[in-house]
């Protein structure tokens, strides 16, 4: 009998034990290795957040071009380029060498100057006259160091009357052009120079 009685008295101390080993072995609040990561000091943990640049990239095309002037705005330019488009074509009809003097480069103003010459050799005049302002679209642009250079596609309709030793004759004509520009953006100075002229697909 007192051997039974042991076994249960042991059976029931092993059941005690096993709970207080389960109770006490569990990690009761907040543990060292729960503690959260110190914090930044404030200057550090609002500084912002740079975005990641490839470093080499150079941006090209317009996005270039507004990077070093953030003032160019594509409509004012093509604006002042039909203006100037329409300034160049009368002004070399009638031979207007002062107009054209300050609006072409070198190049261009020599071939302008040889036919002008030719003309007035031939003892000839002419007048332009535009049925319709001319279109202006934006073919390309790109910056080369300082110089932004940009190249237009105009298109327009224009009447030409020519006067010369035989007579008088009115031709209508249409045409369409790419007429290249270029500005120093290291210069105060805001206009375009006529750099260049090609024949273009209508």
């Amino acid at each position: 009998m007192k051997v039974f009685e042991l076994v249960i008295f042991g059976v029931l101390a092993a059941v005690v034990l096993y709970q207080l080993y389960a109770v006490l072995g569990r990690r009761i609040g907040r543990q060292p290795e729960d503690q959260p990561a110190p914090v930044a000091a404030d200057a550090d943990r609002l500084a912002p957040v740079e975005p990641a640049v490839a470093e080499g990239v150079a941006l090209s095309g317009l996005a270039a071009v507004r990077q070093r002037d953030p003032s160019f705005d594509v409509g004012q330019f093509l604006a002042g380029s039909r203006q100037a488009y329409e300034m160049i074509v009368i002004a070399f009809a009638a031979g207007d060498r002062a107009t054209l003097k300050n609006l072409l480069a070198d190049d261009v103003a020599d071939s302008f100057e040889a036919v002008i010459a030719q003309r007035e050799a031939e003892d000839r005049t002419e007048k332009v006259e535009f049925l319709h302002p001319p279109r202006a679209d934006l073919e390309k642009i790109d910056l080369d160091g300082d110089t932004a250079r940009a190249t237009v596609r105009f298109l327009a309709e224009f009447r030409s009357r020519t006067k010369g030793p035989e007579g008088e004759a009115v031709d209508d004509r249409r045409t369409a052009e790419l007429w290249t520009f270029e500005r120093n953006l290291g210069n105060r100075d805001p206009n375009w120079t006529l750099v260049h002229v090609d024949a273009a697909e209508a």
